[in-house]
């Protein structure tokens, strides 16, 4: 903990650096100068705050509220909200956004000070999305020149973005259940192929390698489907953001394929945006297009629509597509922040079933995963949206949104295998740490899975909220 919070002093610092080599009546006579000018600034700040340029004056002591709250030693105190006084947060949280939302800053200004004083990033799981959510509301009140709205929304390093990520994919079933999921579709739809016209060949589309981890698994179930006589063959091709990301994904991959008995393994790497020339469905390959998170990544419906048309013009064996279950609109602020509070919440409060209070690795996957997404979405404006706003927030839809965009595209529904949903609560039950065993399709408490009849579609839940569904489609 010591090293987070000395990384977050580097850029939250809201004092005057004190000369050392003073004498202690010199320093003494300083620092009275500093507290008038500090004061005199502040002040300054306040009264020529204009509503329609920045309110940075009179939040002021809110960033010196949150400076506090950052500061607490995660091994010193723990922080538990009472009987009551979670719902109270919540409401604080409703009060500021709705505020903001009707421009009434004063308002806005005086819970999201109320808050401060009562959330905790080593509280229990209300204290600490509530923490987050005020980060986001404190930003959406500056201006993007301002220096505080840097402060407040600054990005974690790759470094720290990819821990945090290892780290969420260790403990929370959250992104196992989404890769395990399609795998075994992809699978099932290659198997059902190989008896007839597919010569051992499956090439897998990924239009979001993200770090690779979804594929492992998938090369280790064909390994062991794999023998002397009738070798397969793998190729995956991924979009990515960086050539090193892509570089690094390589490496992973094939470095574990290295291990895999009678299975050739092939990675073409391309750049996101980047148009794949060319490729075209060969006939004796199984082709699988995966859309894992990465619709509700692009920030128009046009995209949506132009990534779909571009999926099916390939005609794939099969299409798997796992989202995060929401109703998240950009165009307007408060309903975004309604869905995403409830959104969010769950998933806070399914980390209790995976880490302790104290965990550090809690921590990072709250600050530089969870975290930096709350604010992301709070601060998305519509009208300064496009490819130039680099707060794009997730487009969160339900499962009847995808079904009738994928309808539309020409895409129908294969329903999941009950093999795969077996899989699903076997993964739960592997998964479950704290809490009382996995309920499926109702009970109390924990992670769950739900089926869904229509298109033949699984969810994981968090208690009765669903979080993320799974499902398969092919061309009509």
């Amino acid at each position: 903990m010591g090293d987070i919070v000395d990384h977050e002093g580097e850029f939250l610092s809201l004092t005057l650096a004190i000369v050392t080599n003073s004498s202690y009546c010199e320093r003494k006579n300083i620092n009275k100068k500093i507290k008038k000018r500090k004061k005199r600034r502040e002040l300054a700040f306040i009264n020529t705050w204009d509503l329609n340029e920045s309110c940075e004056g009179k939040i002021f002591s809110l960033l010196e509220l949150r400076e506090s709250m950052l500061k607490i030693d995660v091994k010193n105190k723990k922080c538990v909200v009472e009987d009551g006084k979670g719902l109270h947060l919540i409401h604080s949280l409703l009060i500021s956004a709705t505020s903001i939302d009707e421009n009434s800053m004063d308002l806005a200004i005086e819970n999201l000070h109320e808050l401060y004083q009562n959330v905790s990033l080593v509280g229990d799981s209300v204290q600490r999305v509530a923490a987050y959510f005020a980060d986001g509301l404190i930003a959406r009140l500056l201006t993007r020149k301002s220096p505080f709205y840097d402060m407040i929304m600054k990005p974690p390093t790759q470094a720290e973005e990819f821990l945090a990520f290892t780290e969420f994919y260790k403990v929370s079933p959250f992104y196992q259940f989404a890769h395990f999921t399609a795998n075994q579709a992809i699978l099932e739809a290659f198997e059902k192929e190989l008896e007839y016209n597919n010569n051992g060949f499956l090439h897998v589309i990924d239009f979001d390698i993200s770090y690779g981890f979804q594929w492992p698994s998938l090369i280790q179930s064909l390994s062991e489907n794999a023998t002397t006589s009738n070798r397969i063959s793998l190729k995956i091709t991924g979009y990515g953001k960086t050539i090193d990301e892509l570089r690094e994904t390589e490496t992973r991959l094939v470095s574990f394929a290295k291990g895999s008995r009678n299975l050739s393994f092939e990675f073409q790497g391309v750049l996101s945006g980047s148009k794949l020339s060319n490729l075209t469905k060969r006939k004796n390959e199984t082709l699988a297009v995966n859309l894992i998170f990465h619709l509700n990544s692009l920030s128009t419906y046009s995209k949506i629509s132009e990534t779909l048309k571009d999926a099916h013009d390939l005609c794939p064996s099969i299409v798997t597509i796992v989202e995060q279950e929401g109703c998240k609109s950009p165009q307007n602020f408060l309903p975004r922040f309604m869905e995403s509070l409830h959104y969010f919440a769950a998933m806070f409060d399914s980390l209790d079933d995976c880490l302790p209070i104290d965990s550090i690795e809690r921590l990072s996957i709250e600050k530089n995963h969870l975290g930096k997404e709350i604010k992301n979405v709070l601060n998305y404006d519509h009208k300064e949206g496009g490819n130039n706003n680099i707060y794009s927030p997730s487009r969160y839809e339900q499962m009847e949104t995808w079904k009738g965009r994928m309808e539309s595209h020409g895409f129908l529904g294969i329903p999941l295998s009950c093999k795969n949903i077996m899989q699903a609560k076997l993964l739960l039950k592997i998964r479950s740490h704290y809490n009382p065993p996995i309920q499926i399709d109702g009970g109390n408490g924990g992670f769950r899975v739900f089926e869904i009849e229509d298109p033949g579609a699984i969810s994981l839940a968090w208690q009765d909220r669903s979080i993320v569904t799974a499902s398969a489609w092919h061309c009509v």
